[in-house]
């Protein structure tokens, strides 16, 4: 399995969502990518799971996904296989 992402260091600073994806350190602003995220409490929001290949978190308490690629506005091309006769 390709591993589209790299996610560390996932945290809540205020209203904000902060991760830190491939190297570099982004805030998303609650409101915009999540209202269950921002009105769920501390322990809610402290229980997730990142998928193996990095292209999403999960919050099982909520049921709350988040895909990376639609955080950062970004789509990946599907990898098609060539079939020969």
């Amino acid at each position: 399995m390709e591993k589209l992402h790299e996610i560390k260091d996932i945290e809540f600073e205020g209203n904000f969502l902060v991760i830190t994806v491939d190297g570099e350190t982004k805030r998303f602003e609650l409101k915009a990518v999540s209202p269950v995220l921002e009105k769920a409490s501390a322990v809610e929001r402290s229980c997730f799971r990142i998928s193996p290949s990095g292209y999403g978190i999960y919050w099982p308490l909520l049921d709350e996904d988040l895909s990376i690629d639609g955080l950062l506005g970004i789509v990946h091309a599907p990898q098609w296989s060539k079939k020969t006769a």
